[in-house]
């Protein structure tokens, strides 16, 4: 990058401390639990074959990671945000206001989201929205006011699931598998049993029938998990009758543990989510603050060999892992390539 490129972010960074790239040699990315897998191996791949520190990664989820990359620009912040769910322009909004005013947004591929549950656990055999909208809503509309949900057990949800008190463990809300779990599922289960139809005849606004179709109980049987998927197994481990949501990636590397349950009829695979076959599968990406490139050494460089066609190809380490490649990879690498921003 020549002096007469640099941007206005680029010279502040520059400016935070005459030694700043001496300072913090290595490329620090936070966020997305589901991400995590995928850009350790990356980053272990990079720390071996380029001639750069390996990346330091750290998770705590979607929200949280890109929380930490708005902070501003300088050695004392994140350099990337991995995420399961598209930044939201609030975030945009802070990030700009705390002179975070690039973001390289790169979309990595792909995952689906399963429910699976202890392998010689009860028969979880297969949903659909309105089994799990009708398990966890925390109130429900019957004759023209909202109860508390009355169902404790899944057979109370749908004759056909067994007759075992529902134990659900679900992501927490600063993970972004929440928000397409509150979408794709809840949200979908909520129409289809009619009861969106029925709170929008009570009067209420389109806000408030979204909100109280995304309200989970908090009695008990619906359990936030606020770390990673290996907390959610502990848990199933530690309850039989326990079901868990989970991404595709972390089940297939978990099989000899759990079994996984069909959505609306169709089994998760990488096959059906790069279809768009399985409803309840979502885009992965990570954001990249612009103003750092060139400042951070090896921060271009890991990006490009993150989606390059040997690490997130069909054929490539990530695909093995369980990600599912990104039919428009072409597109990202051109992205990342030319630095193209969100407000390009």
């Amino acid at each position: 990058m020549s002096f007469s490129k640099l941007t206005a972010s680029a010279l502040a960074i520059a400016a935070v401390s005459a030694t700043a790239a001496a300072a913090r040699d290595n490329v620090q990315i936070a966020g997305s639990s589901t991400v995590l897998p995928y850009a350790s191996i990356v980053a272990e791949a990079f720390g071996e074959n380029f001639d750069f520190p390996t990346p330091v990664v750290e998770s705590g989820g979607s929200s949280a990671g890109l929380k930490r990359f708005c902070e501003g620009v300088g050695e004392n912040t994140i350099d990337i945000a991995n995420a399961s769910r598209a930044i939201r322009e609030k975030e945009v909004a802070t990030c700009a206001e705390n002179g975070v005013d690039e973001i390289i947004e790169v979309r990595i591929g792909y995952d689906g989201i399963v429910f699976a549950s202890q392998i010689d656990g009860p028969a979880f055999d297969t949903f659909v929205p309105a089994d799990w909208f009708k398990a966890l809503a925390a109130e429900m509309p019957q004759d023209g006011e909202m109860v508390a949900n009355p169902n404790n057990t899944w057979a109370d949800v749908n004759g056909d699931l067994p007759e075992v008190e529902i134990a659900a463990f679900i992501p927490g809300t600063k993970h972004g598998t929440r928000e397409v779990f509150e979408e794709k599922v809840l949200l979908q289960g909520c129409e289809d049993t009619g009861a969106m139809a029925a709170m929008e005849e009570m009067g209420m606004d389109e806000d408030a029938v979204e909100s109280a179709c995304m309200a989970v109980r908090t009695d008990g049987k619906s359990v936030d998990i606020d770390g990673d998927y290996t907390e959610t197994l502990a848990r199933i481990d530690s309850n039989p009758e326990g079901i868990g949501v989970f991404g595709l990636a972390f089940y297939e590397n978990n099989t000899d543990k759990l079994k996984v349950a069909t959505m609306s009829g169709v089994a998760p695979s990488t096959e059906t989510i790069a279809s768009g076959e399985y409803p309840v599968s979502r885009p992965l990406f990570f954001y990249i603050k612009k103003a750092h490139i060139g400042v951070i050494p090896g921060l271009k460089e890991y990006a490009e060999f993150f989606v390059s066609d040997e690490i997130a190809g069909p054929n490539g380490p990530l695909s093995e892992y369980g990600l599912v490649a990104d039919p428009e990879l072409a597109e990202t690498q051109e992205k990342v390539a030319n630095e193209v921003t969100m407000s390009n």
